[in-house]
């Protein structure tokens, strides 16, 4: 088969190494830069364009690897390859709907998967409101646009909540006040699920004066256990996302497992090395299966 590569940066591990996985089983790859793409959404037959002028023909299937700034191009792109009748990994709707924070967490209590208390307001005159909501101070405050750590807060007392929500909504961000799960000291699962299977967790820690326990702000990742539980609340997860590859953040709690958020580009080299579970192969292996139906 011809696979592409949407992605903006080809250097990345999790993209070379889906290169390398496709390559070994008899794949040509070609890695393809999703800024770069245009479309002439008005012609009868849908075409896109590669700057230079190259029209992309003849792939088999794409790998949607897009980037949290390139959301709205990218799914476009996406979506033009879906018109074309070219399978993708993972749909425009389905990344859409993931990358929305508020709008996947709601798909998500709709189906009946646990997540943390959380509330969202327009106005700051709701806020005290909006804390007692989530049970009060020590709370997190999500920025809707945040990734990989970033635009995360904690906010230890009732005035720091107040300072915070209020410095957001002049900035007119929108965000999400959540429960601070405390007993989860620190740390919480990354589930990479392929299809309907759970293919390789992780447990990520974060490091001493943090309470974010994403790798990119320092955590660090270990092989982890997860129950019978965790496993099928975060196939149900992806599934709610209609994503067939899917990167599920869970948290566990007193009141159980509970998920976090639902990543439609999950990296790879952080549950790879944790795992040491060839996750690009089980992708791979998951379009060929696909294609054959």
């Amino acid at each position: 088969m011809k696979i592409g590569i949407l992605a903006k940066k080809h250097h990345l591990y999790s993209h070379q190494r889906l290169v390398e996985a496709g390559s070994q089983r008899g794949h040509e790859m070609r890695l393809i830069d999703t800024s770069s793409c245009y479309m002439n959404i008005s012609a009868s037959s849908p075409e896109i364009h590669h700057r230079g002028g190259e029209v992309i023909r003849g792939l088999d299937a794409v790998i949607p690897r897009v980037g949290p700034l390139l959301t709205l191009h990218g799914t476009s792109v996406v979506r033009q390859f879906e018109m074309m009748n070219v399978y993708t990994l993972n749909s425009s709707l389905a990344i859409s709907r993931a990358r929305d924070k508020l709008r996947s967490l709601q798909y998500l209590v709709k189906k009946g998967i646990a997540i943390p208390t959380t509330g969202f307001a327009y106005s700051p005159d709701d806020t005290e409101d909006l804390i007692d909501m989530v049970g009060g101070p020590p709370l997190i405050i999500k920025l809707l646009e945040g990734t990989q750590g970033q635009g995360i807060v904690i906010a230890e007392t009732r005035a720091a909540a107040r300072s915070v929500i209020s410095a957001f909504k002049q900035l007119r961000a929108n965000i999400l006040v959540q429960e601070f799960i405390k007993e989860a000291e620190g740390t919480d699962l990354r589930c990479l699920v392929v299809g309907k299977r759970v293919v390789a967790s992780m447990m990520r820690v974060a490091k001493v004066g943090e309470f974010r326990a994403n790798i990119h702000q320092g955590g660090r990742a270990e092989k982890a256990r997860i129950s019978k539980e965790e496993t099928a609340m975060a196939i149900a997860a992806a599934k709610a996302m209609g994503l067939n590859v899917a990167g599920v953040d869970l948290i566990r709690s007193k009141k159980g497992p509970l998920v976090l958020e639902v990543n439609s580009s999950p990296g790879l080299e952080g549950i790879e090395k944790a795992s040491g579970v060839d996750v690009a192969s089980k992708i791979i292996e998951f379009i060929e299966k696909a294609k054959r139906k």
